[in-house]
């Protein structure tokens, strides 16, 4: 099986840093890292700003904010979410993931991201992006197969 490890050129689109709109609990946000961000308070008021900021203002605001209180219980199923809101809200992008094929997909950091990704110096990390793109991408995979039924 082959992998993909680094999110960036041709595989640019599988970051969250990627920019392609996504609406996520009545909102519009300019990439899904603002979406996951903004998930991090939990009223609509604190979650505007984040519609109007490009992924590294949206991060930087993200690190800011006071944490809802079940942030570490929720932040997983919320980064389902807006992942999947991403390739389902953007046919073009569900189009490239599913041409990944069976790759097993990595968040390689350098930034020491064990939570995400894994870290590519010392091989360490839970990878969590990475699998929920891989869950995501075998929904996409199940539903195109049933359509052409």
């Amino acid at each position: 099986m082959s992998m993909i490890n680094d999110f960036h050129g041709e595989y640019l689109f599988l970051s969250n840093f990627y920019e392609a709109p996504v609406t996520w609990e009545g909102l519009t946000y300019p990439s899904n890292e603002a979406a996951f961000q903004a998930a991090k308070v939990l009223t609509r008021e604190d979650r505007l700003p984040f519609t109007e900021l490009n992924p590294t203002k949206a991060k930087r605001r993200g690190r800011q904010v006071t944490l809802r209180p079940d942030w570490e219980q929720v932040k997983t199923g919320v980064m389902e979410e807006v992942v999947r809101a991403k390739f389902t809200q953007n046919p073009d992008l569900a189009a490239r993931l599913l041409a990944t094929g069976d790759a097993q997909l990595v968040e390689g950091t350098t930034w020491g991201d064990t939570c995400w990704g894994i870290d590519l110096r010392t091989g360490k990390g839970e990878n969590r992006l990475g699998i929920i793109l891989m869950k995501v991408r075998a929904e996409l995979l199940a539903t195109s197969k049933s359509t052409d039924l």
